[in-house]
């Protein structure tokens, strides 16, 4: 496989993943990927990119009902 950046060589192995979404940071350390020899660019098997995007829509659905508690729902 051929990077599309550099034109150098892939392997198969795992890079960082980072987004910053709507208030909130996600990293993962290492997802699987093809990651160039030459320049580092790791690419993402549709695979992992369904995975990350699954576990992305299941964090907002969980931090909206943490938001909905709110302050009022915390009783001293």
């Amino acid at each position: 496989m051929e990077c599309l950046h550099c034109k150098g060589r892939m392997e198969r192995r795992t890079a960082p993943f980072s987004l910053d979404r709507k208030g909130y940071h996600v990293s993962w350390d290492a997802i699987p990927a093809w990651v160039c020899m030459q320049c580092g660019e790791p690419y993402f098997e549709a695979k992992e990119v369904e995975l990350i995007q699954k576990a992305l829509t299941a964090m907002e659905r969980e931090g909206a009902a943490l938001v909905g508690a709110g302050p009022s729902a915390a009783k001293p």
